[in-house]
């Protein structure tokens, strides 16, 4: 790789209208290849383009310094949403999330220190679990909430909006022509049909969460630090709370805002987006609606124990119920005991144990008990393993727990659920 890198830098002699430095696109293809991802309408893999890496980094190269480079269109990819509906997702070619790498190098540090503090979503240093944690201590101070969904966020964006924003952070031109270019490159449906768009950014694209965040920072975060300076709220991409004293500031709050989207050309959804109340044991109002998802956590009213070890209910964010559907799905599907029978415990916890480690980092972190309930289910799916592996155990769910209980205690750190506490037992 470091010899394909010392060729790469070889000069050219020929004179290009955009400087753009060579190792820009090599740093920004080493980003693409840590992100994998799948092939685009080409059908060409990283692997694929990695047979003739020189040769296809320096068309890249060569094609947007001569101003030439033309996006192809991003394959549609429609996910179902938990909710219901389709998600759609458009994915570049593996040439294309190069050049949108390279492009995004140059552009984030030019708009990263001008973002809001609050605004957590695809940024350095910002993750979602630091904004549900602002998010919960602020509900315990303000009573109410306003939970905003925008509906067809990325599908609705103005790109005239879009490109003055960037415009007022950049003046390479390079950066703005290619930019306008993805904005309006089209979307490949799976029967071949292209469709042209006139407005929005396909969820998928490299380049995307940065100009979302920009658009939101200018139609949201900044109109809100103007109109309503003492109003505290969290915003991850196009995912926001807002924070209230009274239900009727919720309400003028939640009018403003509908009316400011609306002159950005945005919606707010009609039935997701709601005033919510935080209701706990000090609070003796009451509101509509009690509870709201943010970040695949739902806040509501809970109970909890304070430090002299009462108990008492306080306004708290645990595990969704979406979440945990989909996370009792996803056992399902690694069919353990009908196609797994075949190896190890060791095996299954090499399989298995990355992807519970994330969910752990992510959903245990607040109110652990309700993510452990979902948790169980996988101590379930390897009792069905143990059924099936060995015939002693057929039709006997109580002796394969209680088997499986015993290796627990012998090797506690096998599995991340046992790592956890959450031991297979009879009966549970």
């Amino acid at each position: 790789m470091e010899l394909v890198n010392q060729q790469w830098e070889e000069p050219v002699p020929e004179a290009k209208p955009y400087v753009i430095p060579k190792q820009l696109v090599w740093d920004a293809y080493r980003r693409v290849k840590a992100n994998r991802g799948a092939a685009g309408v080409d059908g060409e893999t990283l692997a694929m383009f990695e047979k003739d890496l020189k040769g296809n980094l320096y068309k890249i190269w060569n094609r947007m310094s001569s101003g030439s480079y033309f996006p192809p269109a991003v394959r549609l990819v429609e996910i179902p949403k938990e909710s219901g509906g389709i998600r759609p997702l458009g994915i570049p070619t593996v040439a294309d999330r190069v050049a949108q790498t390279a492009v995004k190098m140059v552009l984030e540090p030019l708009v990263e220190p001008i973002f809001h503090e609050d605004s957590y979503g695809y940024r350095p240093g910002k993750s979602a679990l630091d904004a549900i944690e602002v998010a919960r201590r602020r509900c315990w101070r303000a009573n109410w909430v306003v939970d905003l969904d925008i509906k067809s966020f990325f599908d609705c964006l103005d790109h005239d909006l879009v490109e003055r924003a960037v415009a007022k952070h950049t003046d390479l031109p390079w950066v703005r022509l290619y930019i306008a270019r993805w904005l309006r490159a089209p979307l490949q449906r799976p029967d071949g049909t292209e469709e042209q768009r006139t407005r929005g950014t396909p969820q998928g694209g490299v380049i995307s969460p940065l100009l979302a965040n920009l658009f939101l920072h200018y139609a949201f975060d900044v109109w809100m630090r103007r109109s309503f300076p003492a109003v505290q709220f969290e915003r991850y991409a196009d995912d926001a709370i807002v924070h209230c004293r009274s239900e009727g500031h919720a309400t003028q709050v939640l009018e403003a805002i509908r009316d400011r989207f609306k002159e950005c050309g945005l919606e707010l959804h009609p039935v997701k987006t709601q005033v919510v109340y935080c209701k706990d044991d000090d609070r003796r109002g009451s509101g509509e609606h009690v509870s709201f998802d943010f970040l695949g956590y739902t806040f509501q009213p809970r109970r909890a124990k304070n430090r002299w070890g009462k108990y008492f209910v306080s306004f708290l964010p645990a595990i969704s119920a979406k979440s945990a559907k989909s996370l009792r799905q996803t056992i399902r599907e690694w069919r353990m005991a009908s196609t797994r029978n075949n190896q190890r415990l060791e095996d299954l916890a090499r399989a298995f144990n990355p992807t519970m480690r994330g969910w752990a980092n992510y959903y245990g972190r607040f109110y652990r008990s309700k993510f452990l309930q979902v948790l169980r289910h996988f101590n379930e799916a390897l009792s069905a393993w143990v059924r099936r592996k060995y015939k002693r155990f057929r039709r006997r769910e109580r002796a394969s727990m209680h088997w499986l209980g015993r290796i627990a205690r012998r090797e506690p750190k096998l599995f991340v659920p046992w790592q956890l506490g959450l031991k297979p037992e009879a009966g549970k």
